[in-house]
């Protein structure tokens, strides 16, 4: 047998490749024992944390990957310099992944609805919500449908079309008709998407106000990293603001010459009645946050300078949302939609839908924003302390000329 024989010969090369690898791991074996009998025991909880663990991982398979490329692409030149045929048949192997891939992205797909289906948010707690929520399930619907009608033919069509050599392949250069079928079809459906769209966003932004049911007003001011939120008083007006007014007693630049900002409460939570329109006045004091309020499927841009205004009317209450999700526990909230610094995460408020007798006995316990401190920067009456309690002899009438004077007072 001569040398280039022997040297090519698959039994020898098998036997070569076999005793190279036994030996290696043998040696490896050895020296890891050893190590690990001598070293202490390394915590590696932090290694399998960090980016580059996985990086180098990555690196390892991909490099592992060329190795096994470069060895059939050795064997293959073997056995044509040994003038035999090709070995493997890359056409089949190609056509075989792409099968596989189908299956694999069908079960995808499955998956992906059985699974993160159940993560999606419950039916949307507020009128507009429900029109938006249709939208979104009819052109999932119609997407699902064409996205595994096209893939099954490009990858059915890849591997029942594979290349064969007893066959030859047929020049079908162009067709009218298939030309308008996937240009008017697709054509149709996008219109009909786009003008449900187009409607719902008019419904949704241009209202008809009903004088019979007005909508609750309520300002929302952004900043980094909280939300302040201020409801009317009797009046049902939020008062006007202007930047140049805010100082550290007046944070939002409130304007009290507007007599309808004299009786604005603060609060600490959103609560709103149920089935009663709210209007959203949302602003910025610093840089462009998101309001977003998931549940009611609503989210707008608040912009320093300007106002943003939204509507909207919740249908549910959050007791009826907790025995909807049995979850006692649950709130509505709202957040901060748009990366906006360091403390971005933290921008949350509660929301409480409640109805409408439990609003008017939370609303009547907020406090007005207008105190005394703000009263004497803006030559404002000054509350009066609370009375004494009067004498035996005080008459009723002179309480009361009192209390009407002190009135007048603090509304001037």
């Amino acid at each position: 047998m001569s040398l280039r024989k022997f040297i090519t010969n698959k039994t020898t090369a098998a036997l070569a490749v076999l005793l190279t690898v036994f030996a290696n791991t043998s040696a490896f074996a050895q020296e890891a024992a050893a190590g690990a009998a001598a070293a202490p025991k390394v915590d590696m909880g932090e290694v399998y944390k960090s980016v580059i663990f996985y990086t180098l991982i990555f690196l390892a398979v991909c490099v592992f990957i060329a190795i096994i490329g470069k060895a059939i692409k050795v064997y293959e030149l073997s056995r044509e310099a040994q003038g035999k045929p090709i070995g493997i048949n890359w056409n089949g192997v190609h056509a075989s992944l792409f099968a596989l891939f189908l299956v694999l992205g069908l079960y995808g797909v499955y998956w992906e609805y059985t699974v993160h289906g159940s993560m999606l948010l419950p039916d949307a707690a507020s009128e507009h919500g429900k029109k938006i929520d249709e939208m979104f399930n009819l052109t999932l619907i119609i997407t699902t449908i064409v996205f595994i009608a096209t893939h099954i033919l490009l990858f059915g069509f890849a591997y029942i079309y594979k290349y064969s050599a007893k066959r030859k392949a047929y020049y079908y250069p162009h067709n009218n008709t298939i030309e308008k079928i996937w240009t008017i079809v697709p054509a149709l459906v996008l219109t009909v998407l786009v003008l449900m769209g187009f409607l719902t966003w008019r419904s949704i932004f241009f209202k008809v106000e009903d004088p019979n049911n007005k909508p609750l007003q309520i300002e929302v001011t952004s900043e980094q990293f909280k939300w302040s939120i201020r409801y009317p008083g009797a009046d049902g007006i939020v008062g006007k603001k202007n930047y140049k007014l805010t100082t550290a007693s007046n944070t939002l630049g409130i304007d009290f010459k507007d007599l309808n900002s004299r009786d604005d409460e603060m609060a600490d939570e959103m609560v709103i009645p149920v089935g009663k329109p709210v209007k959203l006045i949302l602003n910025s004091k610093d840089v462009i946050h998101s309001f977003y309020m998931p549940h009611f499927r609503v989210q707008l841009n608040t912009v320093p300078g300007m106002q943003t205004i939204f509507e909207f009317t919740p249908t549910k209450t959050t007791r009826q949302m907790q025995e909807e999700t049995n979850d006692p526990n649950f709130k509505f909230l709202f957040y901060c939609a748009k990366i906006c610094g360091s403390g971005h995460y933290n921008m949350q408020k509660d929301v409480r839908v409640v109805s409408e007798a439990e609003y008017k006995t939370w609303i009547a316990e907020q406090k007005t924003y207008l105190n005394d401190d703000l009263r004497k920067q803006f030559n404002l009456p000054v509350a009066p302390a609370p009375a004494k309690p009067a004498a035996e002899g005080d008459s009723s009438a002179t309480d009361s000329a009192a209390v009407k004077g002190n009135q007048m007072a603090l509304n001037k």
